[in-house]
């Protein structure tokens, strides 16, 4: 059985959501448990079906808006945050989703889970919808500002790694973000990037790839330092709702366009399932010790469960073990 470990008191919905993701997900993956971290009279008014559900007591929820993250973590042992995470380097827990405030769970993953043996820097990396239908890996979504050309090789090769294996595309092509496609362009960290992937035989290096083409990108992973990709990452939430309220507004503003939307229903509400973060789950913590998965604050119970589907197909895929023992074949290179 794969454990998955949920913080049940993290996010704008905590616990009644969760707890009902965590149900769901139980009736629809046969092979998991699942243990709930919170606290467990809250939980006891929400959980009416506890088959592989168990109930580990923590008090205390860090606050959604919590101003200081590391102090949150070294403090507030009691947490359900904190002891979810923890559970992980107890080998009590496979993986781990949360809702919970977003600094304060990357904090607590580098002081309680830590990262992988040999991998220098992790990323955060959100899956983004396509027009197609699929979806493309962005990273690093804002672990690290500052990067080294070399560190965001491991962390290509990790998303290489989990679109091989969870998003079953055989052969994933990597694309750099810039401000242009042509050879040569951006900053000159940018070009030391570009040459260190078009000289590796680790992944399949597209090239260069504009913003612009975010929703129909010609590769499968775009990546670049925390800064650049937080940015992409932002521009594309915030495109996504203005888009929404301008559309709304103007099929409201008539008669005839109240009359369009009602005969477009149906279509409507499947663009909004596609661009949903319901429908994705969330963001993977890449280079952990044991995956961590950061679902958006204000997921409802599907997202939560789809949260909970993507990490054990993150643990039933071996992703972690296979880019660790990739890792550990580097250093035993080196040693030589």
């Amino acid at each position: 059985m794969i454990r998955i470990g949920i913080d049940a008191m993290g996010g704008d919905y905590a616990p009644k959501e969760q707890i009902q993701g965590a149900m769901l997900a139980i009736k629809k993956i046969d092979d998991i448990e699942i243990n709930l971290y919170g606290d467990k009279d809250i939980i006891a008014q929400y959980l009416t079906d506890s088959t592989r559900i168990n109930v580990i007591d923590a008090k205390y929820a860090i606050p959604m808006g919590e101003k200081n993250p590391i102090q949150a973590i070294k403090t507030h042992k009691d947490s359900s945050m904190v002891v979810a995470l923890s559970s992980l380097r107890l080998e009590e827990n496979d993986a781990v989703v949360s809702s919970g405030a977003t600094q304060a769970l990357i904090a607590g993953a580098h002081l309680l889970v830590r990262r992988m043996k040999g991998f220098k820097r992790t990323a955060i990396a959100p899956l983004i919808p396509r027009a197609d239908g699929g979806q493309t890996i962005l990273l690093d979504a804002g672990a690290n500002l500052t990067i080294k050309p070399e560190y965001m090789l491991q962390q290509a090769y990790f998303a290489k790694i989990y679109a091989q294996k969870v998003l079953k595309i055989e052969d994933p092509k990597v694309g750099l973000i810039n401000i242009g496609t042509e050879d040569g362009k951006g900053r000159e960290f940018d070009q030391e990037v570009f040459k260190l992937f078009k000289e590796t035989d680790l992944f399949s290096f597209y090239g260069n790839v504009e913003p612009k083409v975010i929703f129909d990108p010609p590769c499968d992973i775009l990546i670049s330092d925390g800064f650049t990709a937080n940015i992409v990452m932002k521009s594309i939430e915030g495109a996504a709702k203005g888009l929404a309220s301008m559309l709304k507004k103007h099929l409201t503003s008539s008669f005839l366009g109240k009359i369009g939307a009602l005969l477009a229903k149906k279509n409507l509400i499947k663009f909004k399932q596609h661009v949903s973060a319901e429908e994705i789950g969330g963001a993977v913590i890449f280079g952990l010790y044991k995956p961590v998965i950061k679902a958006q604050g204000a997921s409802k119970a599907y997202g939560f469960y789809n949260g909970i589907r993507q990490a054990a197909n993150i643990c039933r895929e071996r992703v972690f073990e296979t880019v660790q023992e990739y890792v550990e074949s580097q250093k035993d290179l080196e040693d030589e």
